[in-house]
């Protein structure tokens, strides 16, 4: 596992800022059996331990499954909204993915999308695309903060 360069840094500025770094991440392949579960919280366990998260959302099922945890359902984004009293109006999903930022959407959050060019579907606007994490924490803290939402 790596973590890729201006992550840590990217967690850090938006914690300093008092925002709040929740992950929330499918795993289907716990699922399929192509990973253990174990594996995954290990490596979860050492991002806790190295970056500036506050926790992560985890669904270990398969789109067959039709759990409300996986996204783009915004289950997941629900239950930390309400586990951590965030207002998701007001709050911002980043993702890689197009799940990520339907999730997003459906949670009413404002979204980024790191564009890494995959070869799949790419979300439905309306979305922020940037190149990072670093890159939307800056858009975050310069364009956001203190106008039309708020920290958190």
């Amino acid at each position: 596992m790596k973590i890729l360069a201006g992550v840590p840094d990217a967690l850090l500025s938006l914690r300093n800022a008092g925002f709040l770094n929740i992950v929330v991440t499918n795993q289907p392949d716990v699922a399929t059996g192509k990973i253990k579960r174990e594996t995954v919280e290990a490596m979860h366990r050492r991002l806790k331990q190295d970056l500036a998260l506050d926790d992560i959302k985890v669904c270990y099922h398969g789109d067959a499954d039709g759990c409300d945890c996986r996204k783009p359902k915004p289950g997941m984004l629900l239950q930390a909204a309400l586990e951590f009293g965030i207002d998701l109006e007001r709050s911002f999903m980043v993702g890689d993915r197009w799940r990520d930022v339907a999730a997003g959407q459906a949670a009413g959050c404002a979204n980024f999308f790191i564009d890494y060019r995959y070869g799949e579907k790419r979300p439905e606007p309306p979305y922020i695309a940037v190149k990072s994490l670093g890159d939307a924490s800056r858009r975050i803290l310069g364009e956001f903060v203190g106008k039309t939402r708020t920290k958190r």
